[in-house]
């Protein structure tokens, strides 16, 4: 049976689903072609029951292959964007940790600039954005351990995450400069601003078996992440094997944040101040942050996406929203911080 306690952490995920619905049905309405309620109950019964909308067959076709698509796509990313923030953070034991810091975001990304030069389809994206995901989180964890001791290891995590992101990053710009200009070159700069125009019903295969295949070990070993908030050696006196175990979730995490990259390229941001507002929210206990994490990770990916494609004639590229956003933001919790601490 609940706790008092559980239940009162348990309301604001309630509450964080119902803000996901109404942020599900808001992006449908949003958009060049319009839709009126009534259009949208008609699509949906079409699509469930395969009864004729009654509506043209270009409004068919922009909601079921373009627009809902593009949200199921929004709502995936970002809910695996928080989910492998929250789970860095907790795995290394630092809030300041997330997929940009470490090194997943810019190796995916290199990973993934080599494979589109190489006219690779993309599944092979994928994978060869998760390989080079792995090896740079893989090279941050080794770097640290190897310059770093245990009383300054967040800080070598940290430090060490910005080289290797830095050397994935000029990978990245030699990529672009041995690019054809005229195809290649614009083509890799867009997806690496990030972007989910490009998404198609094909898209969501790719992005929801990752999602599934690493994010359901994390949500069946939520509990035991708060272990790991321990120091190793009392974790270990409780029985739990945390090398073992944070080597499980970083692989997890790394899956998912490459295969977020490889579909909607880099899209910073989310994976640090979601965890944070979830954290805000439930508390740091796992078995509460990660849900609110995800959801709260989806509402506010498809509400800047809704901003993306609304707002102008052409697509912003999210990565420029999520920084407008998310470095404000982000300023405005360390100062807050530093209040309830002085």
């Amino acid at each position: 049976m609940k706790t008092s306690e559980e239940q009162g952490r348990a309301l604001p995920i309630v509450l964080l689903g119902c803000l996901l619905i109404a942020a599900f049905f808001l992006s449908c309405f949003l958009g060049r072609y319009s839709l009126t309620p009534r259009d949208l109950f008609f699509l949906f019964r079409e699509g469930l029951t395969g009864l004729p909308s009654g509506l043209s067959a270009s409004a068919s076709k922009v909601f079921f292959r373009i627009r809902l698509p593009r949200i199921l796509v929004a709502a995936i990313t970002g809910c695996g964007l928080a989910l492998s923030g929250s789970v860095y953070q907790g795995a290394f034991r630092n809030p300041l940790v997330s997929p940009d810091i470490l090194g997943a975001t810019a190796g995916a990304g290199l990973g993934a600039a080599i494979a589109l030069l190489l006219n690779l389809n993309g599944s092979l994206v994928q994978l060869i954005a998760f390989l080079f995901g792995l090896a740079a989180v893989g090279g941050t964890s080794i770097l640290a351990r190897s310059f770093g001791d245990r009383n300054s290891m967040t800080l070598s995590l940290v430090l060490t995450g910005i080289v290797v992101s830095a050397l994935f990053q000029a990978g990245i710009s030699l990529v672009k400069y041995v690019g054809d200009p005229y195809t290649k070159l614009p083509a890799i700069t867009f997806w690496l601003m990030g972007s989910l125009s490009a998404a198609v019903p094909s898209s969501l295969p790719l992005l929801a078996v990752p999602l599934l295949s690493g994010g359901l070990p994390l949500l069946l070993l939520r509990w035991k992440l708060n272990l790991l908030s321990l120091p190793d050696e009392e974790a270990m006196s409780l029985g739990i094997n945390t090398t073992r175990l944070r080597f499980i979730v970083i692989l997890c995490a790394t899956l998912i944040t490459s295969s977020v990259v490889a579909v909607g390229g880099i899209i910073g941001w989310v994976g640090l101040i979601i965890p944070h507002l979830a954290r805000m929210l439930v508390g740091s206990d796992c078995r509460f942050q990660l849900p609110a994490a995800m959801v709260l990770g989806a509402s506010y990916l498809l509400l800047v996406d809704d901003i993306a494609r609304s707002a102008t004639a052409m697509d912003i590229p999210l990565g420029i929203l999520t920084a407008v956003i998310g470095a404000p933001f982000f300023l405005l919790l360390m100062y807050k911080q530093r209040r309830s601490q002085s």
